[in-house]
This record gives structure tokens, sequence and C-alpha cells, in this order.
């Protein structure tokens, strides 16, 4: 079982495999002039922390050119890959620590400004494998940042997580997202504990020690290594929740911080999900209404499909079955972004009449299954982080009352969102830390939040609310009114414009400002 709404604004098909260093370890920077080497060993200005040992803040990292392998739009030899100690607990900065795996590439102009970070979302995203893909987007960026990215604690390369094996994730897309029968019900949430005792078998001690907050600690000491004084950051998605939690921590350590497709940090689990079902509902609409249909009629005539699929799986080509459960998956895979619109015209025509190879496709692109039947394990972090963040667990009963609440926000979506807020943390083996994440951030930079009013998997109402919990002057809102999931690089000259004026000048836009 999965979580099948990701905060993530890249999908599976933009992966790209990068692993290992290989050639020349040196550093290099001392010999073209770009600052290099640790910053001085001092504590963060979050007053609860301890300060950390030398041993951590003036490690030195191995740089070493990336062996890269897919379809990367970046040759190779631009990457350098390295690796950064950090605590395994963080109360314990003396004790047992865990590598990160680091990818970056480094500035090209000469007027260098420093670092700047990239977390994708998820959570549970590969920074190192998506770095090299996204680069061509951020290309203005290069010439005064050396681009930087990682695999937080708990993913892929930095102890990632893996829950199941590939045979028992396929097995597990044939329980019923949407249970209508006691036996179903079970079935459910039978194959939910598992997932947590699969994550508890592998992570172990690890599992305990993945929150964002252990992650926005990691990205400080990150920041003392690479030799920053302030720390420069893009968040997209999950990815805004991870900067909000940063800034909060180290507010005096703020430099210039982007934060795209904007998380709403005021939502708790269950409103979260709500904001989900409701953006979802919105972008589905809007594009069935750029297809000439009535949103409701259109939603309801998607609704009687998934019903009739449910009692009766689709063929595809594969010789696999399309299940309601993927077909859900893959209606939501080309809401993330409006160019995929034509895609689900499509897929939903192709299922009308009887074949689901085209919505399968669709699910498995989301899934992040290739070809040959393999899994990635984006999910699986996702679902460990996610729950050791989250204090709460609804019951069933709770559940059941709110999903005619749910239905009602998205009578395509709703359902199996409802059902998602207790099955994803059910019976899981690590209590999660807060109900809603600390983001205030009195004494910090100006932050530039976008929102985009189409967003389905961030609504654009968070937008807002995450300016007002960081704090008066703080949170600075940009505007696009656009389709898909983030703005930056979407096709708004306005929005680029505006982003890189900040990123490159400091300039801060007025609050408020619109991108149409």
């Amino acid at each position: 079982m999965a979580r099948f709404v990701r905060w993530t604004a890249l999908t599976a098909a933009a992966a790209l495999l990068v692993t290992g260093c290989s050639g020349d370890s040196s550093d290099g920077d001392a010999a073209d002039g770009r600052t290099s080497g640790p910053s001085s060993p001092a504590a963060s200005t979050d007053s609860a922390a301890t300060p950390l040992p030398t041993s951590l803040t003036s490690q030195k990292l191995d740089w070493g050119r990336c062996k890269a392998t897919g379809d990367s739009p970046a040759p190779g030899d631009e990457w350098q890959c390295a690796t950064l100690k950090t605590p395994l607990d963080w109360a314990e900065p003396d004790g047992r620590t865990i590598d990160l795996a680091l990818i970056r590439t480094k500035a090209t102009g000469d007027d260098r400004i420093g670092s700047l970070l990239f977390n994708f979302g998820g959570p549970g995203s590969s920074g190192v494998s998506t770095l090299p893909w996204y680069a061509s987007t951020a290309s203005e960026l290069r010439e005064r940042y050396d681009l930087v990215s990682w695999d937080p604690r708990g993913v892929s390369s930095s102890e990632g997580v893996r829950c199941r094996s590939d045979k028992e994730i396929e097995a597990s897309e044939s329980v019923d997202i949407t249970p209508d029968t006691p036996a179903e019900e079970t079935a459910y949430f039978r194959d939910a504990a598992a997932f947590g005792q699969g994550c508890q078998k592998s992570a172990g001690r690890l599992m305990a020690h993945v929150s964002t907050t252990d992650t926005a600690r990691d990205m400080d000491l990150m920041r003392q290594v690479l030799g920053d004084s302030k720390t420069h950051y893009f968040g997209i998605s999950y990815g805004t929740e991870l900067g909000g939690v940063y800034a909060h921590l180290f507010p005096k350590n703020v430099g210039r911080l982007i934060l795209d497709a904007v998380a709403d940090p005021s939502a708790d689990s269950k409103g979260h999900v709500e904001n989900q079902a409701r953006g979802f509902q919105r972008a589905l609409d809007n594009y069935l209404e750029s297809t000439g249909q009535n949103a409701g009629e259109g939603s309801q005539k998607i609704v009687n499909m998934l019903k009739r699929i449910d009692a009766n799986p689709l063929p595809t080509s594969s010789g696999r079955k399309l299940t309601e459960t993927l077909a859900l998956i893959g209606l939501l895979n080309p809401l993330y972004s409006e160019a995929s619109w034509p895609t689900l015209t499509s897929a939903l025509e192709a299922a009308e009449e009887g074949d689901g190879s085209e919505l399968l496709a669709l699910a498995d692109d989301y899934n992040d299954r290739d070809t040959s039947g393999h899994y990635a394990t984006g999910a699986h972090s996702q679902r460990v982080i996610s729950c050791l963040d989250d204090k709460q667990r609804p019951t069933v009963a709770e559940t059941k009352k709110l999903l005619p609440r749910f239905e009602k926000v998205s009578p395509v979506f709703g359902p199996m969102l409802g059902w998602d807020t207790s099955g994803w943390c059910h019976d899981w083996p690590v209590a999660g830390q807060y109900d809603t994440p600390e983001v205030s951030a009195p004494g910090s930079a100006p932050i530039l939040l976008v929102g985009n009013t189409g967003d389905p998997a961030t609504p654009y109402e968070g937008t807002r609310r995450m300016a007002d919990e960081l704090g008066k002057g703080v949170g600075v809102v940009l505007t696009w009114k656009g389709e898909g999931h983030s703005a930056y690089g979407k096709g708004s000259d306005c929005v680029d414009s505006t982003v890189n004026a900040y990123l490159l000048e400091g300039a801060v836009p007025k609050d408020g400002k619109v991108c149409s």
C-alpha cells in the first residue's frame, strides 16, 4: 500500500540514476577562486541546539565525478558527488553518524553567491537523481550558485528504506483503497500494518530519526560544511514544509529561500488530506471544462466508470488488470501538469471502450514502476518520514464519519483520500512528533512563497497560510494563475523573472504580486 497523493513536483519519468563517484576526488574550489571548506564551527542560532563537534562541522567533502546514467540533459562530467556525515540522533551529536549522499554542479560564472540547496518534495524524492534533470530549468541560477541537492536521510542513497519487495508491492496493488465490504476493509488495514512492519525491519533505529526536523538540522550542518554563512534554498512541494521548519529552527541563518507549491502548515493530517481532495477535484474540474464538459457531469461519468472497474477490472495490453485502485492512481498522475491533460483524455476514452492500458501506464509511472516490474522506493521513504512527523492516528470510526464530507469535496478522489486518513499510518511502529509543523521564523530574512491557483497537490490557499505562520515581514507571496503542480519553470516569464531576481539580486517583490 502506498500513499497516492505525493507532495512532489517531479514524476518518476524524470528520474536520472546517479551512482557513485569516480575520477578527481579533490574539491577544486581553491583553484578557481570560489569559496570552499567548512565555516567556523559555531553553534546554530537555534538556542536549544547542542554545539556540534568539530568532527562534523570541519569535515571536508571528498567531491568526485558522478557516474550518471539515464536520460540526462546535462553531461555526466558536470556533476560531482560526495558524502556528508551527520548524527543519526541529533540529541547525541557525538554519537553514531549516518552518511548523506550529495550532488552538485559548480557555478559557471565569476560572481558566485554560494550554494543553492534543492529539495524536490515527496517527502522521499531523491535530490541526487533529480537535480541533474532539473538543472536545465534553473540554468540562469547556475551562473552564480553551486546547485546542490541530496538524498535526505531515509531516502535512496542516504540509508534508503525499502519496506517491501517488488512482488509484495505488486500484490498490494490488488488491495481496494476504497473498501466496500468488511472483507475489503480487513484486507486494507492488514496491508497497512504489514507495510509498517516491513519498514521497521528495514530501517531499524533509523526509523525514529528521519523526521523533517532531523533533515532541517542536516541542512544547517550542510551549510557549514559547504562554507556558506547563510542558507540559500529552493524547496518545492513538501520541500516548502522543510524550508519552513528550517526557518523556524535557524531564522538567523536564512539567506534567500524560495518555497514553490506551498504546503499548508496550519493543516493537520485530516485537514491536509481534505485540502488535497479539494485541490485535485479543482484540477479535474478545470480539465473537464477545458474539454467542453460540465465539471459535475464529467466527474459523475468518471465515478460511474470507476464503479464498473471496481466490479470488473479492465484488461490491458500487458496482461495485467486495471483495478479501481490503479485507475484512481492513473487519474491523479496527469493532473500534476496541464501539458499531460491530452494524455488523460486519451486514457479515459480508452477505458470507456474497455481498454485499461493507458491508465495502467499512468499508474505505473506514478508508482515508479519500470517496464521490468521493479519499483523505486520513494513511496516507502515518504511514508516513513510523514508518519514520524504526523502525530495524529485517526481511528477507523473517525474515518467513516469523515467519508461523506470528503466525498462531497471530491466525488472522484474523496473516498480514496478519506480512507487514507486512517490507513496511511495504521498501527505504525513509531509515534509521530507533531499535529502541525512549527514554521514561525521571527528575525528571518524575507522568504518568497510561490503559489499556483490551479495546484492540485498543494492547493493555493496554503500559500497565504504559510506566510501568516512564518510571521509579519517574513513570508512574501507571489501568485501565479496557472495549472499543475508548482510554478517556477512552467512557462510563466513573470514567475521565473521574479524568482530569479530574488535569488540572484536579492530583489524582494511586493507581497501579493500576481502573475497571470
